[in-house]
Formats: structure tokens, C-alpha cells, sequence
């Protein structure tokens, strides 16, 4: 009897776990998926409520494709209820259905905001294809540009800002800390960010908390402020931050602490029950630390791990790699690693004019976590992120190449190279085989790319 595999959730997870079991059984094996929305990227979202792709193309997956790869799918479905002894879980119209393994992968939802006023129309979190809609819909309606006030400066909130900045709607941002993205950028860096905002008209509130909000006959509303103040909207987005979805492990034995606890596995404390993406609480690169890191690349690691595992391989993860990167409004941020540390081992370069900021940490020799602010030809363009990434990923030593980053902040290709960083990333792998790229395709689109000859550069031994 072919062994079945119940997958909860359709985001990065899911798909990645799907496609791992496929290329390693072959079809073999039975799998369902069951999840409340399409299979869609949430990373996607921003790029469709900024009008630069539609609704359909943050999809991940369509019809024919679980097909092709035999997938019976319950969209729409939710489940409710896991037991874990008799190995079967329980749907939202009473039904049940067995498993030999099972995925959870019912990834985060919004915190709330426990002010009066939270729960008016135009009052709303954006983290959904139905928020998404619900956004844009109102924007329409009010018949000029929106005003839009978000509460909570955060990495995810600031990634919705940036899709609404470009879509010129006048904004405004309320942070109860003292700094924007404060979970992301020290404080130095957050002043810049602050700064740079201001100048492209985006207004920025930090050290107060909303009290209440009221709407006017209008429908536009008042978020009133723990200092006195009240500031306009014609819709407001709450984010807050995030929580991880544990509320279906009731009952059943799981460990959970911040988040379900997995081994290097994906495996939770249950046998045949496996955990990835924000609702996992998992292995951290280097450290023997378990940590929730709420991206997307953590996201496609675990889905391909426990994938492996339900597959019948014995493949283990080296740990996920704490990193943020994000465009505000034009300028371009990226945190990496241990980048809040106390270590008193920092170097540091700052030109609030200019809009640059980085900050190497160190650990004797050893690159520990990063900070960039920049234009995008003082960061992205220069590739100098991914490079501190790879050396991250890695756990490369710097040796004598610390002093030279150190009196060079900015040339970091001459330590990358001489390292040899490029060449350990050509044969490092996740499940000890090549990657193959996921098959589903918009529109069943082709992807067309080819190495240049800068490639030879960075990999080259010469």
C-alpha cells in the first residue's frame, strides 16, 4: 500500500515538500494538500497590491499542476483537529481523513490591535489575498488618492508601505518603539531609513502608541495617539506583528515554545508528524539554538527537508540563516546574521547624507552579522549583501582578509574571492543533489538565464 502524505498549508512550504517528494518517489506515494487559501507566495502580494503583476500570478500552483504531480487538493478547507494516535486529522465539515506522515505548515496570522475603534470598516490588516483585495477595493472607493496610516514599522509592514508608495497614495507610519524596523536595523541605520522617508513625504511617528480610533461621517477615520495627537486616514493598516499558527497541536502532545519545536528533520517531538515555515520553531545555522525566522528562504528550506524525510531519505538541515532584505521606498536595507549583537567588535560606516550605512560584526576572525543602508548602485548593484550572505552561509573565517575589510568596508569582492567563498557555495547543497527549479510557471512562462562572464570571477581559482 502506498504510503499518503497530508500536507496543512499552501504556501512555500507546502509546494517545496510536494516537489521534493516527487523527484525522489516518483509518484508513488499518495499526497493531499488542504488549505483555506490557494496555493499562493505571500512575497508576492506586495508586487500585485502595487499593480505591477495581477491576483493570479501570485499563485503557486494551479489546477493542472497538482495533477501533474498528483496532488489531491482541498482548497478552501481548513483542518481542526489533529489525532495524533489514530494518525488522522479532522476537516472543517466533520470529515476526517488518515495519514502515514503529515506536514504542518499553517505558517502566521496578524496580532491584533486591542485598541477601541480596531474593528471598523477601513480598519483592516493586510496580510492575505483577501486582505489584499479589501485594500485595494477601499482605495478605489475613495475616489482620490488614499491617505493610508499604518501602525508598526516593522519588516513586513514596511514591505506593503513600499508596494503603496509606489503607487503614490500619501502614507503615514505609527511605531510605539523609538526607531523604525526595529527588529531589523540598529538605530543608527533606522535614522537614515527615518530621514529618507521623510524626504519622499512618507510622515513617521516612532515613541507613541495608538489609543483608539474613531470614524468620521465621511467614513475617514482618527487614530488618536498616546501623546495627544490625531492623524488622518482614510484606511488603516494594522501591523502589528505576527504569531505563529499552533492553535490545531491542541491536545495532541507537541511540544511547542515560541513556535512548534523540529529537529534538524523537520520531525516535532510526534512521530510522522513534521513542521516548517512560521509556525516552526527550528535548527539556527551555527548555533544549537532553535529560532522562528519568518522568511521566505527558511520557508523553501524546510518544505524541502521534510519533503526529503517523508520521501524516505535521512537528510539533515544545517540550520536557517537569520536575514532581512528590503527596498523602502527606493532605498535598499539588508540585516544578516547575529546583526543585533552586543559584541563590541563592530566596524562601522555612516554618511546620513548620503544614505549609506554598514556594520560588520565580528567574532575574532569570524563575520557574525551585518547591517546595509544604500541607493540601490550602493547596494544591490554592487552585490556586496549577497556576498557577507555567502560568507555567513558558510561560516567562512576571514583570517588576515579581516583587516582588509575592516580598512575596506567597501570591497568585499577581494575577501570573498580570496576566501574562496564563491567556490564552497558551487558544492554546497541542501539535500546532497543539485536543486532542481520548481515547475510551475505562470502561464507555463519559460526562464531564461545564462552565466556571463563575471561568473568566472567569483567561482574561478586563478
Amino acid at each position: 500500500m502506498s504510503k499518503h502524505h497530508v500536507i496543512v498549508g499552501g504556501g512555500p512550504v507546502a509546494t517545496n515538500a510536494i516537489e521534493t517528494i516527487r523527484q525522489i518517489d516518483n509518484g508513488e506515494s499518495r499526497i493531499t494538500l488542504i488549505s483555506d487559501e490557494p496555493a499562493h507566495s505571500r512575497m508576492a502580494l506586495p508586487y500585485w497590491l502595487s499593480g505591477q503583476i495581477s491576483r493570479e500570478r501570485t499563485h503557486t500552483g494551479d489546477a493542472a499542476y497538482f495533477t501533474s504531480h498528483g496532488v489531491e487538493t482541498r482548497i478552501g478547507s481548513r483542518v481542526t483537529a489533529i489525532d495524533a494516535t489514530a494518525k488522522s486529522v479532522t476537516l472543517c465539515d466533520g470529515s476526517n481523513l488518515n495519514y502515514d506522515d503529515l506536514l504542518i505548515a499553517t505558517g502566521s496570522s496578524p496580532v491584533g490591535l486591542p485598541v477601541p475603534g480596531a474593528d471598523l470598516p477601513g480598519v483592516q490588516t493586510l496580510w492575505s489575498l483577501a486582505d489584499t483585495e479589501a485594500l485595494l477595493t477601499a482605495a478605489n472607493a475613495a475616489g482620490k488618492t488614499p491617505r493610508v496610516l499604518m501602525i508598526g514599522a516593522g519588516f513586513i509592514g514596511f514591505i506593503m508601505l513600499n508596494a503603496m508608495h509606489k503607487r503614490g497614495w500619501q502614507l503615514s507610519v505609527v511605531e510605539r518603539e523609538s526607531q523604525v524596523l526595529p527588529r531589523m536595523l540598529d538605530d543608527g541605520s533606522a535614522e537614515i531609513v527615518t530621514s529618507w522617508l521623510a524626504r519622499k513625504g512618507v510622515a513617521v511617528h516612532c515613541g507613541v502608541t495608538v489609543t483608539g480610533i474613531t470614524e468620521a461621517d465621511d467614513g475617514s477615520k482618527s487614530v488618536q495617539l498616546d501623546n495627544g495627537t490625531a492623524l488622518s486616514a482614510d484606511v488603516v493598516i494594522v501591523a502589528t506583528g505576527i504569531k505563529p499558527n499552533t492553535g490545531l497541536i491542541d491536545g495532541t502532545g507537541i511540544e511547542v515554545d515560541q513556535a512548534i519545536l523540529v529537529n534538524d528533520r523537520m520531525l516535532t517531538n510526534v512521530a510522522d508528524i513534521y513542521c516548517g515555515g512560521d509556525v516552526a520553531q527550528g535548527p539556527v545555522l551555527g548555533s544549537d539554538a532553535r529560532e522562528v525566522h519568518s522568511i521566505q528562504p527558511t520557508a523553501v528550506d524546510h518544505g524541502r527537508i521534510a519533503g526529503a524525510n517523508m520521501a524516505g531519505q535521512v537528510v539533515h538541515y544545517p540550520g536557517s540563516l537569520s536575514m532581512n532584505i528590503l527596498d523602502v521606498c527606493g532605498l535598499q536595507n539588508s540585516s544578516f546574521g547575529q546583526w543585533s549583537s552586543d559584541t563590541t567588535d563592530v566596524t562601522v560606516i555612516s554618511n546620513p547624507g548620503g544614505s549609506v550605512y554598514r556594520k560588520y560584526l565580528w567574532q575574532d576572525d569570524a563575520l557574525i552579522g551585518a547591517i546595509f543602508v544604500g541607493r540601490p548602485n550602493d547596494m544591490g548593484m554592487l552585490t556586496d549583501p549577497g556576498m557577507v550572505k555567502g560568507i555567513l552561509q558558510t561560516q567562512t573565517r576571514l583570517g588576515e582578509w579581516k583587516a582588509f575589510l575592516q580598512a575596506n568596508p567597501f570591497d568585499i569582492r577581494r575577501p570573498y574571492i580570496g576566501i574562496g567563498v564563491a567556490a564552497k557555495l558551487t558544492k554546497t547543497t541542501l539535500l546532497g543533489r543539485p536543486a532542481q527549479a520548481r515547475s510551475f510557471r505562470f502561464g507555463n512562462a519559460e526562464v531564461k538565464s545564462k552565466s556571463t562572464a563575471a561568473h568566472a570571477t567569483f567561482v574561478g581559482t586563478k
